[in-house]
């Protein structure tokens, strides 16, 4: 199994557990984003970056999306199938992404989409099987608001830093980025956790108190080795 295929069956709060536990790192999950929808949320690949500043009315034609040197469109035609278009967006009243831009990413292979700003044609959107998390609805394009600048670049998505190739993971609960060189043992002992907090939580629901159990003891951390072992 390689890294993506782990981190499928990791959660983000367990990755956001591991982050802390493996270095420190306490500002990892994107704030104030969620699924358009609820029932498509699941994914994990490496960042795409794409980031929007304030729009300027003399340059409303390289924010149109048609523009061939529109850093959305480069990015759209660009990034590789399994990634993931993370969007600095700054703003709720311009949607970065609509149903069209969302039909290509799918067309694409693109394993999802985060922006911490808006998007629009929700309806038709969420009915295409691409999970994508934002942070408001709005029927306004981005032009209304917002040009694209950059992408490639280093951007802050719903106040997480988020560098070219971290890893991000979208899954219930929102949306985390692993930095690109913590991914491997994240993924490694996020899956260890995952499989000894299952085996834990049944003994829960057999009726054993938590102390020691959880979280595990020593004694516990003893019994599942040996409940590994066979």
């Amino acid at each position: 199994m390689d890294m993506i295929e782990t981190l499928h069956e990791v959660s983000t709060a367990t990755i956001t557990s591991q982050l802390i536990k493996q270095g420190g790192m306490r500002t990892r999950a994107v704030r104030g984003v969620r699924p358009i929808d609820p029932a498509r949320f699941r994914f994990a690949g490496p960042a795409v970056t794409v980031r929007y500043a304030p729009m300027r009315e003399d340059l409303d034609g390289l924010a149109s999306i048609g523009h061939p040197d529109n850093p959305m469109t480069k990015a759209i035609e660009t990034m590789p199938a399994g990634s993931v278009l993370v969007v600095q967006a700054g703003t709720m009243q311009g949607g970065a992404l609509g149903d069209v831009l969302i039909a290509r990413l799918v067309a694409r292979g693109v394993a999802g989409v985060v922006s911490d700003g808006a998007m629009r044609d929700i309806a038709a959107a969420a009915g295409l099987g691409l999970p994508v998390f934002c942070a408001a609805y709005t029927p306004n394009p981005s032009a209304a608001e917002l040009i694209a600048v950059e992408t490639g670049g280093v951007i802050g998505c719903g106040g997480v830093l988020v560098y070219p190739g971290d890893i991000v993971v979208g899954d219930g609960d929102g949306v985390a980025v692993i930095p690109r060189h913590m991914a491997e043992k994240v993924a490694e002992a996020g899956l260890e956790q995952e499989r000894m907090e299952a085996w834990i939580r049944k003994r829960v629901e057999a009726g054993e108190p938590i102390a020691g159990l959880y979280p595990p003891g020593e004694a516990t951390l003893a019994a599942w080795r040996a409940h590994k072992a066979g």
